[in-house]
């Protein structure tokens, strides 16, 4: 290689090689945490998904499921403030397919054209 000349190149390599090492002997020497910790996880998500189920109409579920789709991370926030609306008790009823819009036109970034000239 073109940089093995280079001590401090290769003192972060052995770093980082040890770094990786000692994650994987932690992850191999305790299954049984990963074991638990996946399960609380799938607990935490199976709960999201029945606070969402009963905030949300189905018209609301189904866009939030298309817009999840093609951008995760905002469909997670408007989740996100579907269920802190809820938990602050500004919600009132439970949000159908035009409040969801409302909460999206906030959410999302405006929109940039992207203008192409051909010369």
């Amino acid at each position: 290689m073109a940089y093995e000349g280079d001590p401090e190149l290769a003192e972060l390599r052995k770093r980082r090689v040890q770094q990786l090492q000692e994650m994987q002997a932690s992850q191999q020497a305790n299954p049984y945490a990963q074991a638990a910790q996946q399960a609380e996880t799938d607990r935490r998500e199976s709960e999201r998904a029945e606070v969402l189920r009963r905030l949300l109409t189905p018209e609301a579920r189904e866009r939030l499921g298309r817009i999840r789709l093609a951008k995760p991370d905002v469909a997670n926030a408007v989740e996100q403030q579907v269920i802190n609306l809820a938990a602050t008790g500004r919600l009132n009823r439970q949000v159908d397919d035009a409040t969801l819009r409302l909460l999206l036109e906030r959410i999302m970034p405006e929109r940039r054209e992207t203008h192409i000239t051909r010369r």
